[in-house]
C-alpha cells in the first residue's frame, strides 16, 4: 500500500474509534467559559459530551425518577431560583421533611465536596443516588425499585435515542449495560456540571471592563465584602466565591467547613440533634456546627438562607447573625465558642446593610437563571 494512503487509511481509523466512544466526532463538549475561568476537572470515567448532557437534562427533569411519579430533581432545584427551591428545607415523595435546606447548583463542577455536612460526597455521579435512593430522609423514594426505574425510561422512545447517542459503547453491549445506574448517575453528573454561572453584572464590572455595570452603592459594598471588617471575602474571597473549590489550575482542591455560630443551645456551641455538622461523620466534638460554605452567586435568587434556611433575607444574615458574632450571639447563652475565629461581630450601619446588599444582588446572573440550554426540555412535549 502506498505509504500515504496507509498513514491516512490508519488516522480515519483512528478517528472512527473515537466517534464511536464519544458518540460523534460532533459530539465534543464546548464549555464555553470566560478566559478569567480556568476548566473544571472532570472525571477521567465520565468525559463530557453534548449527547450526555442531554440525556442528564431530560432526566433532571422528570419526574419518573421518583416513586410516585410527582418529582424530579428539578422540584428541589429550581432554574429560576439558581436551581435551589426556595424552602427552608425540601420535602420527598413520602412528605418527610428533610433536615437542610437545597442546596444551589450553579458552578457545581468546580466543587469539591458536594453537600453541607457531609465531607465524604466528592462525585456527583455518587452524589446524585442519594436522592433516588436515600432514605434518611426519602426523598424521590426509588430504594429497591431500579428495575422500575429503567423500564420507565426504556419504554420512551425518546430515551432510547438519547441513551444509545450518550453511551454508544454501553449501547453495542444491550440494553442491561445502557441502562443502568452508571449511566444515569453519568449522565445527571454531566448535565449538572454544565450548569456555569459567570455572567452577572459584577463579572462584567470585574473581569469584563464595564466599569458602570454595578452601581456606586454596590462598589461600596465591594470594598466592605473584601475588607477587614466584615471579613466576608476570607470563606467567600474564590472566583466562585467559597473556599471549596477544585479546577484545572489547582494542584490541590480546597476545602472549607465553617461553624458560623448559628447555635449555642447549652452554652457549650451544641447545634440541633438532626443538624450537628460535619461531627456526624468525623466524630470529632471539635467539628459540631461546621457545614459547607456555600456559594454566593445568585444569593439574590437562593433565600432562604443558612443549612437549615433559618434566615429570610439577606438584611437579617448581616444584622442578626455575622454582626452579632453568629445568630447565637443575640441569645442567652451567648457566642458559641465552637464558632470559626473570623466570626468576631462587627458595628454596621443602614448605609454599610444596604450597601453591603447591593453588592450581594450584583452576584446574580441573569442570563444563566433564563439559559434555554439549562430549561425543561418536556415543558411543550408531554
Amino acid at each position: 500500500m502506498n505509504p500515504l494512503r496507509k498513514t491516512l487509511s490508519t488516522c480515519l481509523l483512528a478517528l472512527a474509534g473515537w466517534a464511536v466512544l464519544t458518540g460523534s466526532s460532533t459530539d465534543v463538549f464546548h464549555w464555553d467559559l470566560p478566559a478569567w475561568v480556568p476548566r473544571p476537572v472532570v472525571p477521567a470515567d465520565n468525559p463530557m459530551s453534548v449527547a450526555k448532557v442531554e440525556l442528564g437534562r431530560h432526566l433532571f427533569y422528570d419526574q419518573r425518577l421518583s416513586a410516585d411519579s410527582s418529582m424530579s430533581c428539578a422540584t428541589c432545584h429550581h432554574q429560576d431560583k439558581a436551581f435551589t427551591d426556595g424552602l427552608a428545607v425540601a420535602k420527598g415523595v413520602t412528605g418527610q421533611a428533610g433536615h437542610r435546606s437545597a442546596m444551589a447548583l450553579a458552578n457545581v463542577a468546580y466543587l469539591p465536596v458536594l453537600t453541607w455536612a457531609n465531607p465524604n460526597l466528592t462525585a456527583l455521579e455518587v452524589q446524585a443516588l442519594i436522592p433516588l435512593f436515600g432514605e434518611h430522609p426519602v426523598e424521590m423514594g426509588m430504594a429497591g425499585r431500579e428495575k422500575e426505574l429503567f423500564a420507565r425510561l426504556q419504554a420512551d422512545a425518546r430515551y432510547r435515542d438519547l441513551f444509545a447517542k450518550a453511551f454508544p459503547v454501553e449501547a453495542a453491549k444491550g440494553s442491561e449495560a445502557l441502562y443502568s445506574l452508571g449511566t444515569l448517575t453519568k449522565a445527571l453528573a454531566s448535565f449538572q456540571r454544565s450548569l456555569l454561572s459567570f455572567d452577572s453584572p459584577y463579572d462584567r464590572y470585574k473581569y469584563g471592563g464595564q466599569p458602570t455595570a454595578i452601581s456606586p452603592a454596590a462598589k461600596r459594598g465591594e470594598s466592605l465584602f473584601f475588607g477587614e471588617k466584615m471579613e466576608c471575602y476570607h470563606c467567600h474571597g474564590s472566583f466562585t466565591f467559597t473556599d471549596n473549590i477544585r479546577h484545572s489550575k489547582l494542584p490541590l482542591a480546597e476545602r472549607g467547613f465553617h461553624n458560623t455560630g448559628l447555635h449555642n443551645l447549652d452554652g457549650r456551641g451544641a447545634y440541633p440533634a438532626d443538624n450537628p455538622g460535619i461531627s456526624e461523620f468525623t466524630g470529632d466534638a471539635d467539628d459540631m456546627g461546621k457545614f459547607r460554605t456555600p456559594s454566593l452567586r445568585n444569593i439574590a435568587l437562593t433565600a432562604p438562607y443558612m443549612h437549615d434556611g433559618s434566615m429570610a433575607t439577606l438584611d437579617q444574615v448581616i444584622r442578626a447573625h455575622y454582626a452579632q458574632a453568629g445568630r447565637a450571639g443575640g441569645t442567652a447563652n451567648g457566642p458559641s465558642p465552637l464558632r470559626s475565629s473570623l466570626i468576631g461581630g462587627f458595628e454596621v450601619s443602614e448605609q454599610e446593610v444596604s450597601d453591603l446588599v447591593a453588592f450581594l444582588n450584583m452576584l446574580t446572573d441573569h442570563t444563566f437563571v433564563h439559559n434555554p440550554r439549562h430549561a425543561n426540555p418536556w415543558a411543550t412535549s408531554r
